[in-house]
């Protein structure tokens, strides 16, 4: 086990005061509870700590990189940088799956291959490393393995419009990354010649069963698509400024002024964010 760590805390390129963390970290709840462990043992605590510090950095990296750019644009670039896909493509270059600590059951599934396992443990290994050596090390591997040259590429496509569709994916993702729900569009109207269609769109909150759902946002588009990207990307905008779940009111919904300065007004919070768990 000391000469795995040591192979680890070389690809991350940080060594641990106290391994114990690093262990913990790699332990997967399906090892701690088949040994009966204290609750905790595993590393969904730490995980829940690394996603926050995670998201920090980044926002912190990106802040200070882009000083022309707007919240929209800053909150769109740093959803693709967290997200699992790319976290779980961190993990899987500094092979991490190869030193998680899975219950024989669950090493037989394959568990140590899978994207959604890889990003948790990767995050569970975040915050280990901020609590051992505080935000430093974080900083350092994050610029190193999860933004790199990542934040420029993806910012080359966000201004060439390469990327359009990411505010629908970035919503879904954070949505489902704090246990909310499944974003819905529905069309509210069209107007307009056929040559110069505007369409008007909605975009709700769909918890499990068959609620309604919240109202989110609406957004304007010449395109169903369009409207829909523009409907997502003010719903990041709201969720972003109340930076917890929010206790969405119909008031939320209301239709988006012509200019660039509208805003969505803001509702109590009900309960601060959860740990992802996408």
């Amino acid at each position: 086990m000391k000469a795995a760590l040591s192979e680890l805390e070389s690809a991350i390129g940080y060594s641990f005061s106290n391994p114990d963390l690093l262990v913990r970290a790699l332990t997967h709840r399906s090892l701690a509870h088949e040994q009966a462990a204290e609750n905790g043992a595993g590393n969904e605590r730490l995980e829940f700590l690394g996603d926050a510090v995670l998201g920090l950095v980044v926002a912190e990296s990106l802040f200070l990189r882009f000083p022309e750019w707007r919240e929209g644009e800053l909150t769109r670039l740093r959803a693709q940088l967290v997200s699992r896909q790319n976290i779980g493509q961190v993990a899987a270059a500094i092979e991490l799956g190869s030193y998680l600590r899975l219950s024989p059951g669950e090493d037989r599934t394959g568990l140590r291959r899978i994207a959604t396992v890889l990003s948790n443990a990767m995050e569970a290994v975040l915050g280990a490393m901020f609590l051992d050596g505080g935000l430093d090390p974080v900083r350092g591997f994050v610029e190193r393995r999860v933004i790199g040259h990542a934040a420029e590429e993806l910012a080359r496509e966000l201004r060439s419009g390469e990327a359009l569709g990411n505010y629908k994916s970035a919503l879904q993702e954070r949505l489902q990354a704090d246990h909310l729900g499944t974003p819905v569009y529905k069309v509210k109207s069209e107007s307009g010649p056929d040559h110069r269609k505007r369409f008007l769109v909605e975009v709700r909150l769909k918890p499990d069963g068959n609620e309604p759902g919240k109202p989110l946002a609406r957004g304007t588009g010449t395109t169903k698509k369009h409207a829909e990207q523009d409907a997502a990307r003010r719903a990041l905008a709201r969720l972003e400024k109340l930076a917890v779940a929010p206790e969405v009111s119909s008031e939320a919904a209301a239709e988006p002024s012509k200019g660039n300065g509208s805003r969505i007004s803001r509702t109590p919070a009900s309960r601060t964010q959860e740990s992802r768990a996408e």
